[in-house]
C-alpha cells in the first residue's frame, strides 16, 4: 500500500520537505496511551499496542516522534524511507 503521511513537524528526525513524514513505520494513538506510557510504546509495539479512542483529533499524537539531532533515531528500530 503507497501511502502519503503528511506532518508539518520539522523538528522530528523523519520530517522531509513537503511536510512528509518518511518512517516506514508510525504509530498514532490516543493522548490517554501515550500519558500513561510516554517511552515504552512505539511503532514497533504497535500491532500489540491496545486500541485506543479519542473524541477529536487534538486528543490524538504521533508516537513515531524522534528529536532532529537527537542521536535517538535507531533506539526504536524505525528508519528513514
Amino acid at each position: 500500500m503507497n501511502q502519503e503521511i503528511y506532518c508539518s513537524v520539522n523538528s522530528c528526525h523523519y520530517w522531509s520537505r513537503g511536510n512528509r513524514c518518511v518512517a516506514n513505520k508510525i504509530i498514532i494513538t490516543a493522548d490517554s496511551l501515550a500519558d500513561r506510557t510516554p517511552d515504552s510504546i512505539d511503532a514497533m509495539q504497535a500491532s500489540t499496542a491496545p486500541a485506543t479512542a479519542a473524541r477529536n483529533c487534538m486528543e490524538t499524537c504521533c508516537k513515531t516522534y524522534v528529536t532532529k539531532g537527537s542521536g535517538l533515531i535507531r533506539a526504536d528500530g524505525i528508519r528513514r524511507q
